[in-house]
């Protein structure tokens, strides 16, 4: 509900926020600061629509007086006045009640996204190289950072499995509805009799944790080193640069070895089990929680098969809102928008049914 106690509540915590960010002491942390410039920045978007409802609201009770005004032709004006700003703040109260959805607090954070070829052998890892590139160019697209942190390669050109961290502003409030397995439908081009094969890939995306929010303790890990096996010249493969990480509560295991140095497949290697680790946290939550996991949309089920990219049909379909789109070369390329769009309103709808609903 839109109370005035609760609007209130809003630019106050608006206002002290913006008060913390101009002490000298946050502006010495950048974490922190960071985190703060989020958070203001959020409630900047509903301070702005509360001071538009605002003026519209004493808008309508002026014109509401006019519509009592001894002039016909006053009152006739009034009346269209009114009708119009009734339908601006019906307006502004929607894009309001939406900005107020609960809303899950990792959205704003860079995440870890994890490809592996599934089911259809080479086909498969051939897929799975194709996802990667088409998450490459959304993150170009949305003028965000790639980065490779570890790659498993396949004979045929393809990617067997890829470890990626993708830094922007709200990845993973867009990239989260990627979770999940992934269809592909196609001839692949090792068929010489022109059979359509069925292949899959799995894609898993993780907010990026913090050391603040994941403490993990020397105890709680094994750590070990090996000579890789991987790309990257000559002294990779001849020194013990590469890393393995254990995690012996969780059984969680994390190997990185593209870096020469193992200091730095270390701390790739410790960024990626962070990340594991928090998605672990963050969805026990959830399941405690029972309402968030109602849904198909944002469950993060990575069993259940979630899309189908069909090459014949040009075709790519999401099942879990029952939403087709065509135009697979272009999709592939990075413009995917359209369907991450559908797939949050779809989710935004469901909490606004729960919402009035009283869950």
């Amino acid at each position: 509900m839109l109370t005035g106690d609760r609007l209130k509540a809003i630019e106050q915590q608006h206002a002290n926020l913006e008060a913390q960010l101009a002490e000298p002491t946050i502006a010495s942390d950048p974490s922190r600061l960071a985190k703060l410039g989020r958070e203001y920045s959020r409630l900047d978007d509903q301070v702005i629509l509360i001071k538009q409802l605002r003026e519209i609201s004493d808008g309508l009770q002026s014109t509401e007086l006019a519509c009592q005004d001894p002039d016909e032709e006053v009152q006739e004006l009034a009346r269209e006045e009114l009708q119009y700003l009734e339908s601006q703040k019906n307006e502004i109260e929607a894009k309001l009640k939406n900005l107020l959805l609960p809303r899950d607090p990792h959205d704003d954070r860079d995440v870890i996204v994890e490809v592996r070829a599934g089911t259809g052998g080479e086909e498969a890892s051939l897929f799975a190289g194709e996802l990667v590139r088409m998450y490459s160019r959304y993150a170009d697209r949305q003028g965000w950072k790639f980065e490779v942190i570890s790659t498993t390669s396949s004979g045929v050109g393809g990617v067997k499995e890829a470890i990626i961290a993708v830094r922007g502003d709200g990845a993973f409030g867009r990239l989260k509805y990627e979770s999940g397995v992934h269809r592909v439908q196609r001839v692949p081009v090792t068929e010489s009799s022109g059979r359509l094969h069925t292949s899959a890939a799995s894609v898993a995306v993780l907010p990026e944790a913090e050391e603040i929010d994941v403490a993990i303790s020397e105890e709680e890990i094994r750590i070990d080193v090996f000579r890789s096996s991987g790309h990257g010249g000559q002294s990779v493969n001849t020194t013990d640069s590469a890393v393995r990480i254990t995690h012996l509560t969780t059984g969680i295991v994390v190997s990185i070895q593209d870096e020469k140095s193992q200091h730095k497949n270390r701390a790739k290697a410790m960024s990626v089990l962070r990340a594991r680790l928090l998605d672990l946290e963050r969805v026990r939550q959830q399941e405690e929680r029972g309402a968030d996991r109602r849904g198909q949309i944002g469950s993060g089920d990575r069993s259940a098969k979630m899309r189908t990219y069909n090459f014949p049909q040009d075709r790519i379909t999401d099942h879990r809102i029952s939403h087709t789109l065509h135009g697979m070369s272009a999709f592939l390329d990075g413009e995917i928008d359209d369907l991450l769009d559908a797939l949050i309103t779809s989710r935004q709808e469901e909490l606004m049914l729960s919402s009035d609903g009283g869950d």
